[in-house]
């Protein structure tokens, strides 16, 4: 009945009604959960299945276009979220890693081309078991765009969607079970791997604390604050000066003597360091003092002032006032003179209730331009990616070159974008809300039409045809990788079991067995794990997708 109701609307407005049928319905399937795993928004894909054998659907361009660009906004959106932090996670221990998640990503792909080999399974139901088994609609976006310019025909373009059908549901019990077998097997105790990571953390951590230091040694009394040796070499921060009684903000040019009391802001270690240069522990703390000196956080908001350095706006002579710190992304920052200020920093600032209320409007400090997105970088950065990703790449060994495509191409320019922060007055920031708002609406988009696009053909061929035997090949194919990977990462790399989740769920780019992995103990990290795979995991399962179609369409 709901067909012949859509028969009687035009084109766009049956893919509309069918769309938002779809994404109702399977958002509510995907809300379901048994103790604590659910669907998510993988449930629109089975809803649209579902309602794509009942004969619902739109017409086939309005379909496609809503498609792509449903994928455009999720992958871009993924870059602009984890750009900032992607380019360090590659740094020391996230190399590590990183290595073993591509390396599941590497295995997955090897076994998904011997599979294809041996069980003789069509070339795009092989996409569609590979994309599956690993729960990454964007790498069954970027093989289907792959296909399409192939010269795929429509039959052949609707296997990659049966194919993540039926790899999908145990995709994602699959790595579940691969995290349960290590811990059984290993006999691992979650409890104390979570003390033994926050143990490690803490030994490590680099965060700032501040110290108040008593001016005893005699080679100091006399020197510019510019001048005492270990300030600028240790990078440490001189935020207050008490004389006399009188507590105030010292500049460089600030002649200290025997007896003042300084508080001083860096690394643990690096304030003991200055202690020994400077004196003793002082009794006394200026924080607490009831003076005219107040401190207060201002956000960088002011587009006229980002990229600039912190050298560069001498907050102390223009405004008398000093930058303790700098917190970005949840990281303190010693602010250094060559650090560069990007939108959305927030500054620990100290002086006077007056020069606080000047450098706040010169660094903006407005809570509304956080919470508002905007729209032209958006629109450019998403034109770029589109670009980008046409650029055709020629790979030693492959009949065609490959191209980032609409998934990657998208994926990457925000990466990059993001990274940078800024170009002039163009920001890349993206407000969290406004981020995870366009990224939910442009998968539910892409999954619905896939969905609607699979359905007629699903049920045939899991009940009629090798349905089953798909699926007990896409367990393989995601249970082999992680449990070959995740031996190897504990009994030889000795990784932290937590960490260890983490790293297997960020390698599926899978949030539900993220959720697991959180369960299991309290503690951040599998958490830190799982971010900082993802982005890496997530470009080279788009371009593994595009490699796989080349291979398997060559054999």
């Amino acid at each position: 009945m709901f067909t012949e109701v859509l028969s009687g609307f035009s084109p766009v407005v049956q893919a509309i009604l069918a769309l938002c049928l779809t994404g109702v319905l399977g958002l509510a399937l995907g809300s379901v959960r048994v103790r604590g795993i659910g669907l998510g928004v993988g449930g629109v894909l089975f809803a649209g299945i579902g309602l794509g054998q009942l004969g619902i659907g739109g017409d086939r361009e309005v379909m496609e276009f809503l498609k792509e660009f449903g994928l455009i906004l999720f992958v871009y959106t993924i870059g602009v979220q984890v750009g900032p932090g992607f380019f360090a996670a590659l740094r020391r221990t996230g190399l590590g890693l990183n290595l073993m998640a591509a390396s599941i990503v590497g295995l997955g792909l090897a076994m998904t081309i011997a599979i294809h080999i041996i069980a003789d399974i069509p070339a795009p139901v092989a996409l569609g078991l590979f994309s599956g088994a690993v729960t990454n609609t964007p790498s069954l976006a970027a093989g289907q765009q792959m296909l399409q310019e192939m010269g795929a025909s429509a039959a052949q373009l609707a296997g990659p969607g049966a194919g993540y059908a039926v790899a999908y549901p145990f995709g994602i019990a699959g790595i579940l079970l691969t995290m349960f077998l290590i811990r059984f097997a290993l006999r691992i105790d979650p409890a104390r791997e979570a003390a033994a990571f926050e143990a490690e953390r803490r030994a490590s951590a680099a965060s700032l604390d501040t110290l108040n230091v008593r001016i005893t040694n005699a080679n100091i009394d006399g020197l510019a604050l510019s001048d005492v040796p270990g300030v600028s070499e240790l990078g440490i921060v001189v935020t207050r000066i008490l004389r006399d009684g009188h507590v105030r903000v010292p500049h460089d040019d600030t002649v200290v003597h025997l007896g003042d009391v300084l508080l001083i802001v860096g690394p643990p270690r690096k304030l003991t360091e200055m202690r020994l240069i400077l004196g003793e522990t002082a009794d006394v703390n200026l924080k607490s003092m009831d003076t005219d000196v107040r401190w207060e956080r201002l956000v960088v908001t002011n587009s006229r002032i980002l990229g600039r350095s912190v050298g560069l706006l001498d907050l102390h002579k223009t405004h008398d006032v000093v930058i303790s710190r700098v917190n970005r992304a949840g990281v303190e920052l010693v602010p250094s003179s060559s650090l560069h200020l990007q939108f959305g920093d927030i500054l620990t600032v100290i002086g006077a209730p007056d020069d606080l209320r000047r450098a706040a409007q010169l660094l903006g400090n407005s809570e509304k331009m956080l919470q508002q997105a905007q729209i032209l970088p958006i629109f450019l950065g998403i034109a770029l990616g589109v670009l980008v990703g046409s650029i055709p790449i020629a790979l030693p060994g492959l009949p065609a070159p490959v191209k980032l495509g609409l998934a990657g191409g998208p994926l990457v320019v925000a990466l990059v974008l993001s990274r940078l922060g800024h170009v002039g007055p163009l920001v890349w920031f993206m407000p969290p809300s406004a981020n995870h708002a366009l990224r939910e609406i442009g998968i539910v988009l892409f999954l619905a039409v896939v969905g609607l696009n699979a359905g007629p053909v699903f049920f045939d061929v899991l009940l009629n045809g090798d349905g089953l035997q798909w699926m007990a090949w896409a367990a393989l194919i995601t249970l082999v990788p992680l449990i070959i990977v995740g031996v190897y990462a504990r009994l030889v790399r000795r990784q932290n079991y937590l960490t260890l989740c983490g790293l297997l769920a960020g390698s599926m780019t899978d949030p539900p067995a993220l959720a697991f992995a959180n369960a299991v103990a309290p503690s951040e990290a599998a958490a830190l794990a799982y971010a900082t795979v993802y982005p890496l995991v997530m470009c080279l399962r788009i371009l593994a997708a595009q490699i796989l179609v080349l291979v398997l369409w060559a054999l």
